[in-house]
Formats: C-alpha cells, structure tokens, sequence
C-alpha cells in the first residue's frame, strides 16, 4: 500500500467541484488501503508536501493552477510522481486555443475557428453564426456564450470576457450529439458516454445539477462510429502528448462527421462522472479505477 496526498480545493473557479472529486477519490483510497492525507492547495503546498514527503501525489484539483500545468511543474522539481499528464501535455490541453492549433496542425478534425484578440470585438469575427465565445483557459464551461445570430455574437463574447482579459476562442457552433471517451494510460479508450442535456446545451449548470442531464454508456452508435469516435478520442490524447487517465470530448454531427472539442486531463471522479461510469461499462469499478491511476503514476517515479 501507498503513502498518498491527494490535492483538492485549489484557488481556481472550479473548487467546489474539487473538492467533491478530491473527497470521492479519498474514500477510494482509504477503502483500498492507502495511507493517505488529503491537502487543500494553497501557497504553502511546497511546505505541506515537504511535511507529508507522499510516495505518489494524486491530483484532485480542475481549472486553473491545477490542471494547466503548475502544479504539475511543482511536482516534477519536487522529484514527486503525481497522477495524470504532464506538465507540457496538462498546459497545452488546458489552453483551448493552444490544444485546437495541435489538433489542426495533426488532421485532427476540430469545429472550425478563430483567435479574437483582447482589443477586439464583434466586427472582427470572421465566421458566420451560429458561434461559440469560450474563455481559452477556464474548465467546466467557465466563461462560454453562445451565439445562435450574427445579432448576438457580442453578447457571446461579453460572456466569454467575465473570465479572461486576454485574447477568446472563437468556434463554430455545431449541432449534434455530445459524445466523451476516457482514455486510460497506456491509451485504451473506454466505452463511449453520450450527454443529454435538458436545455440542449452542456454547461456549467447541466453538468452539476442532479437531474439536468441524461447520461447513456455505452452510447447507442453503430459499430463503425463507435471505432471511430473511439480512435479520435484516442489521438487527440496522444497529439497531446496525455498520459494517465483523460476524457476527450467529441461532437458527432448530423452527417457522422466527428468533431474534438477538447481532452481533460484531470476529469471528474466521483462515481458519477463521466470517466467513472466509462470504466464501469468496461467492468472497472470505481475503486480499481482510482488504484489503476496510482499504479500508472507510481511508475513515474
């Protein structure tokens, strides 16, 4: 058994949501027969880390400081094997500008877009309705408009600007299912999740609010697609360069043509997120999940 610290909380908008997956991954542990402190990340972590002096570090936390590649570097010049990707992969995935450039440059099919510079506005957008206005480094759907109409793209990327003062990704719009593969370590992806929404947008409300969502797994898909939107979501984690355990989520739109929206590096887990009840489908339960992502890390060291 391991002696574990498990990060959660953070400073980051995303800390409730932390925290329950920080917590959820505790218990598992904890069950399974860890030695293991848990560690609400503030500036002292470098000190707390130091006291703790864990055999592996497992991180807990979402959005900023957490998985953009911070705390990962904090990790590596502590000389502590720590869960999830890299510091280069968990930054490039982070920055949705930075990951779709990736994507484009390898003939990774991606929703067509543009960069709006910070002193730009609406009548410098190239593309045509429907739009969405997404702040580049937030998690969550933290930060995004939508603009069904030329009419209503500032208001898009006004939305977008309440959680950056920098440059917006701008992104077609696309209809069609919303799709989620979990890819695990060694690059196995798992049985495809299919989101639902009620209000037929996935955002921050749909994703934490009982109810808002259904959620199918496997998703309902012929054998073809299935492959096939597998396969995408696994080399859109390797383009990436991804390692540990990651989620890439797809649009498949109404002619089958697959889209990659973006790869989480860090996604939730709690037994009812999305990553979780992928592995369950593949007979992995929550507990042997959480072990299996110890097990990659502890290779690191």
């Amino acid at each position: 058994m391991a002696k574990i610290a498990v990060l959660k909380g953070g400073l980051s908008k995303e800390r409730e949501v932390s925290l329950v997956t920080g917590g959820a991954v505790v218990t598992a542990l904890r069950e399974n027969g860890h030695f293991v402190t848990e560690v609400d990340v503030d500036r002292e972590l470098p000190l707390r880390l130091a006291e703790i002096d864990p055999e592996v570090v497992f991180i807990a936390l979402h959005g900023r400081w957490g998985e953009d590649g911070t705390v990962q570097g904090l990790l590596e010049i502590m000389g502590l094997p720590y869960t999830g990707s890299s510091v280069t992969a968990s930054a490039l995935a982070m920055d949705k500008i930075l990951s779709k450039e990736v994507f484009a440059a390898r003939g990774i099919a991606t929703p067509p877009f543009q960069v709006l510079g910070a002193n730009e506005e609406a009548d410098a957008v190239e593309l045509k309705a429907p739009l969405v206005a997404k702040a580049p480094l937030e998690g969550s759907s933290i930060g995004m408009g939508i603009a069904h109409a030329a009419e209503n793209i500032g208001d898009a990327i006004r939305a977008a600007r309440e959680s950056t003062n920098g440059s917006v990704l701008i992104e077609k719009f696309i209809v069609g299912r919303e799709l989620t593969v979990g890819v695990l370590g060694a690059g196995e992806a798992l049985p495809i999740v299919e989101i639902t929404p009620e209000s037929g947008v996935y955002d921050f409300e749909a994703k934490y609010t009982p109810g808002k969502t259904r959620y199918t797994c496997p998703a309902t898909l012929d054998d073809e697609t299935t492959e096939r939107v597998k396969e995408l979501g696994a080399r859109a984690y390797a383009a990436l360069g991804c390692s540990g355990a990651a989620r890439t989520d797809i649009l498949l739109d109404g002619e089958g043509n697959a889209w990659v929206l973006e790869v989480n590096t860090i996604p939730g887990m709690t037994p009812t997120s999305l990553l979780p009840k992928a592995a369950a489908a593949a007979g992995i339960s929550f507990n042997e999940l959480v072990d299996r992502m110890v097990s990659e890390a502890s290779l690191k060291a």
